[in-house]
């Protein structure tokens, strides 16, 4: 089952469930403009069934495949945040100390469906972070914030510094940077799809505290303020309206992926290179994985050489995490690795004290 369809069929359900007649009926018939074509306007009760008709009757795979959360003696453990945006259970992941310098602190905001220990497993993030020495935040959406554990990244009120999520991810991540000795200077947001939006919208609102992001088969900020204009965006890739402060951004897409199309990642690119503000140079590479997928990557480079914006497009790939574990949610084992791409792209760049 597809995200967007997923999503989809439980947000009516529940605004059924609410009363919310109306609205349900206009969701359903704006994201399935063909049903009914040439027969007038549908009621709500022909639409939920053409929807559930075209939805397959398989389940998602298992989202926590076996796998080691706690790669060469660090630790993994679950913990629960409270702020005044509310409440988020979350997976953390600490590396084995070698010494007592503050460690840099990557956020990863997981997409539909998904868990957070699921998208620790799945994306194998654990892994390079062992290597490279991080701390890895997973929060965790319950489905009491959204009925399919997305991230409400297309919501007015979850796009503003100091309201809603943003504002409740930013409290739990000085949580964990003060809990556990983080470097304020090196802290990162990524996440997939719904994950990899609310990633940026972290960005926009709070480019004093994350140094980089990442986006995985993600939306660009401000393309919408609710659900229909997200599930548009998703199906054609909307211009992005809205201007953000520069933060560095690592984009990954699949140019197969037919849940977020593809077009979104060059909107994405095409943000942040307009709020960059500054000359850069553009290098293009390609590259195939041994026995996986051709890739073609894109670095806009600053002054000193340093990838201020970079995209990756993997041929074939689809709405997955690419380079992922082999039977996670939502993941892509024959791609390149997202991962350690990533990680290699935020610990070239630390946040100045005096960003604003």
């Amino acid at each position: 089952m597809r995200h967007g369809d997923d999503d989809l069929m439980r947000t009516a359900t529940r605004l059924v469930g609410e009363g919310r007649l109306a609205d349900a009926t206009a969701l359903l018939q704006r994201a399935l403009p063909q049903a009914g074509a040439g027969e007038g306007r549908r009621g709500l009760g022909a639409t939920l069934k053409e929807l559930a008709a075209r939805l397959r009757p398989d389940r998602p795979r298992p989202d926590t495949p076996p796998a080691d959360l706690a790669p060469d003696g660090g630790t993994w453990r679950s913990g629960t945040f409270a702020g005044s945006g509310g409440r988020r259970d979350y997976g953390l992941y600490l590396p084995r100390r070698r010494d007592t310098r503050p460690l840099p602190v990557v956020v990863m905001l997981h997409g539909c469906t998904q868990t957070a220990d699921g998208f620790a497993a799945g994306t194998r993030m654990n892994d390079a972070a062992a290597r490279a020495g991080c701390i890895v935040l997973y929060p965790e959406q319950p489905q009491a914030a959204n009925p399919s554990r997305c991230w409400n990244w297309f919501r007015a009120e979850d796009q503003r510094r100091e309201s809603g999520e943003p504002a409740l991810l930013a409290g739990l991540t000085r949580s964990i940077l003060a809990e556990h000795g983080g470097d304020p200077t090196r802290i990162y947001a990524a996440g997939l799809s719904a994950g990899g939006a609310a990633a940026l919208v972290l960005a926009a609102t709070w480019p004093d505290l994350y140094a980089a992001v990442g986006v995985h088969s993600g939306l660009a900020y401000g393309v919408t303020r609710d659900l229909p204009g997200a599930h548009a965006a998703m199906r054609s890739g909307t211009p992005a309206g809205a201007a953000v402060p520069f933060v560095p951004t690592i984009v990954l897409h699949g140019d197969a992926d037919t849940t977020v199309h593809p077009d979104n990642a060059r909107r994405i690119v095409e943000q942040a290179l307009a709020a960059a503000r500054m000359p850069l140079r553009r290098v293009s590479e390609a590259g195939q994985v041994v026995g996986g997928r051709s890739y073609a990557r894109t670095c806009h480079l600053g002054q000193d050489g340093t990838p201020m914006v970079e995209a990756w497009t993997v041929h074939g790939g689809g709405h997955a995490w690419s380079g992922g574990l082999a039977g996670g949610s939502y993941t892509d084992p024959d791609g390149p690795d997202a991962a350690g791409a990533m990680l290699a792209f935020f610990l070239r760049h630390r946040r100045s004290p005096a960003t604003r």
